[in-house]
């Protein structure tokens, strides 16, 4: 089948549908959307709150009357267990369940089994002194980490793996001491770095490999003692470090502003697309066939996939999958082999599985949620496997032939994802909001409920401009204070407006002389996020009119790449970046 240009039933932007797409839609047996891309996207997202924590009641049978930490708030109409209850034998999610019924919409029917059956507070698995972190597993003497796994002692970070004594992070691996940082791996005592690789003792770099001693560098390859990307003697270099005062808020900020401009200066990779092949998209490593991709790895055979990792294959319009997953469409949180998914949220080892939420281990269900070691259900109904295989035909021209309808008139037959209006998340609760950030009233308008932000009770003791410069200066006491957000809630980060240092923390900043941060912990997340392109593509040229390169003139090559072209970097097709860094 040729390539097909359709209007997005929720945007009314028109989007393509090509020759291999609906080849993979034959493969797992569903209609081509009717949503384009970037919508399908935000929908799923709207089901993911990754980062907002709450204390509420724990609805737990004879559980303690204190409160619980959850990432569904008090006001929210579900029933919610702590972890350990909710795993164990103590209930059983097909006490909810029912026959299906054909006098009403299937996610009418899902709706209600989203309000009935218990959730666990968080999903987070095997924590040691780790209980304000979730979408984690095995992190120990964790803090606010959200989506990194196998961590130890780290704080303040989102997608961070096997790395120990770090915060303020974002995608790195195996790091340790390392702070502000970001898409970098494999790097110790790192500071304001982004895209370091092998790197130590370094602050403010970019793209630098196997550098040591580094500060304000950009595109660096096995250095050490530069200082601007300007080799020094080990004794020039560290008097010139003591010249900068990078110990202090006024010697952080001024190097900043001067890092920033810079890296203007210098040629950017158009995409960081390394030892990929037939790829497009951005942060994609040592993967094939991956299209409109972003923050991929070891991966084949996917297209529109956000953060698929370790041997997925065959995945479109999906994200948080990996470790062996295989044939997913529409779904996310799915990883440990599951095989054969659709339209599908937190499915680990599970296998023939669609619409399903939070149903771990199950196989042959069918429109159902909080399943463990489920099968052949549909809406926490078990049947014999004749009587499954009988009823899921039915069910599906069922819902094609009643399809629900939303608020705002926008259909949901077989081959939707969950409509916005079933998700337990207000919009800016959830990741949707980090990636598409729109205000409360935009929102509404497009279908999404809002979570206003609780009004916090916090009395700031010490103002913003009061905060200590130096950690020198930094009373052991500093941990009983209230510190004001320099943003005080005048950004569109979610600013908290307050914030407090934990002790862990101020040993972290006295271990690596850094001064206490000025912002709330969200200002710097969102700060660590605009620091990265957005997962859009845009087509442009190389800029590269270097002599020496594979080109006579200016390079003419075409590119698809993040950097809008409002962008002030210069950007480099691969082949030139490689001639001039390589």
């Amino acid at each position: 089948m040729l390539s097909e240009t359709h209007t997005c039933q929720s945007c009314k932007q028109p989007f393509v549908i090509e020759e291999d797409d609906f080849s993979f839609y034959e493969k797992m047996k569903v209609p081509p959307p009717t949503w384009c891309h970037e919508c399908r996207f935000t929908r799923r997202m709207i089901y993911r709150n990754e980062n907002k924590l709450y204390h509420r009641t724990n609805n737990a049978p004879g559980a303690e009357a204190k409160k619980i930490i959850s990432i569904y708030s008090d006001d929210k109409p579900l029933t919610v267990y702590d972890n350990k209850y909710w795993w164990g034998d103590g209930w059983d999610p097909y006490e909810h369940g029912h026959e299906y019924d054909f006098t009403r919409p299937f996610f009418e029917q899902m709706k209600e089994l989203i309000a009935k059956v218990p959730w666990p507070a968080l999903m987070n698995w095997n924590a040691v002194n780790s209980d304000y972190c979730n979408c984690t597993t095995d992190n120990k003497n964790c803090y606010l980490v959200f989506g990194g796994d196998f961590n130890e002692d780290c704080s303040y970070a989102t997608f961070n793996f096997y790395s120990r004594d770090s915060q303020d992070l974002y995608f790195v691996h195996k790091c340790d001491l390392c702070y502000e940082c970001s898409d970098s791996s494999d790097c110790s005592k790192i500071r304001f770095g982004q895209y370091a690789k092998n790197c130590s003792d370094c602050m403010f770099i970019y793209d630098c490999s196997n550098c040591t001693n580094c500060v304000g560098c950009f595109g660096l390859r096995n250095k050490a003692n530069c200082i601007f990307n300007e080799q020094y003697t080990k004794e020039e270099y560290k008097t010139k470090i003591e010249e900068l005062h990078l110990d202090s808020q006024e010697g952080i900020s001024l190097m900043k502003k001067k890092f920033d401009e810079f890296k203007l200066r210098f040629p950017h990779r158009f995409a960081h697309i390394v030892r990929s092949t037939s790829s497009t998209g951005n942060n994609v490593h040592s993967s094939k066939n991956c299209r409109r991709c972003f923050d991929v790895g070891t991966c084949e055979d996917l297209k529109d996939v956000f953060l698929g990792v370790q041997n997925f294959k065959d995945g479109n319009s999906s994200s948080h999958a990996g470790h062996g997953v295989e044939l997913l469409y529409e779904s996310f949180g799915v990883f440990s082999g599951s095989q054969n998914l659709r339209f599908s949220i937190y499915q680990p080892s599970s296998i023939s599985v669609t619409y399903a939420y939070n149903c771990p281990s199950s196989s042959n269900v069918f429109g159902c949620v909080g399943l463990k070691k489920g099968s052949y259900s549909i809406l926490n109904r078990r049947y014999t496997n004749e009587e499954y295989v009988a009823l899921l035909p039915k069910v599906i021209e069922h819902m094609n032939a009643m399809p629900y309808v939303d608020a705002m008139g926008r259909e949901y037959k077989f081959g939707e994802f969950f409509p916005p209006e079933l998700s337990p998340f207000g919009y800016d609760e959830t990741i949707a909001f980090d990636y598409y950030p729109v205000s409360q009233d935009e929102a509404e308008k497009k279908g999404f409920t809002w979570k206003k932000q609780e009004e916090r009770s916090y009395t700031i003791t010490v103002s913003a401009d009061k905060i200590p410069k130096t950690i020198s200066e930094t009373p052991d006491n500093i941990t009983h204070e209230v510190l004001g957000c320099a943003h005080g809630g005048s950004c569109n980060d979610q600013c908290t407006k307050a914030f407090k240092i934990i002790p862990a923390e101020l040993q972290f900043y006295r271990r690596l002389n850094l001064p206490l941060p000025t912002l709330c912990p969200n200002c710097r997340h969102y700060g660590r996020l605009q620091a990265r392109p957005p997962m859009k593509l845009w087509q442009r040229s190389c800029q590269c009119s270097e002599a020496g390169h594979n080109h006579q003139g200016s390079c003419s090559t075409e590119f698809e790449t993040p950097y809008s072209p409002e962008k002030k970097e210069i950007l480099y097709c691969e082949s030139c970046y490689q001639s001039r860094y390589l």
